[in-house]
């Protein structure tokens, strides 16, 4: 089952000694600098754990799936999320 913000906060809580306002506080910090540094086209990298940045789309001809028609996409950003070597540990079970 996966964890939700409200699991979430209350693991981080439970694990640092603080309360789940102040767990949640800075979850919503840690989302806010997110936000505002790939809207800024910075990229956020923490060591080990992960990194997140913002890449360019070019524009691109596709396909309407229930048409067949051919549609113009137009250019524009999306979010690469890649995995510090703990977190591919973790994954690996290790």
């Amino acid at each position: 089952m996966p964890l939700n913000k409200s699991d979430l906060v209350s693991a981080i809580a439970a694990d640092s000694d603080l309360t789940k306002a102040q767990a949640e506080a800075a979850l919503n910090s840690l989302q806010a600098v997110l936000v505002d540094s790939l809207r800024k086209g910075e990229a956020v990298k923490v060591t080990g754990l992960l990194s997140v940045e913002r890449v360019a789309r070019a524009a691109r001809t596709g396909r309407n799936p229930r048409t067949g028609e051919e549609i113009s996409i137009p250019a524009g950003f999306g979010v690469k999320i890649s995995a510090g070597s703990v977190l591919k540990k973790a994954a690996a079970g290790e």
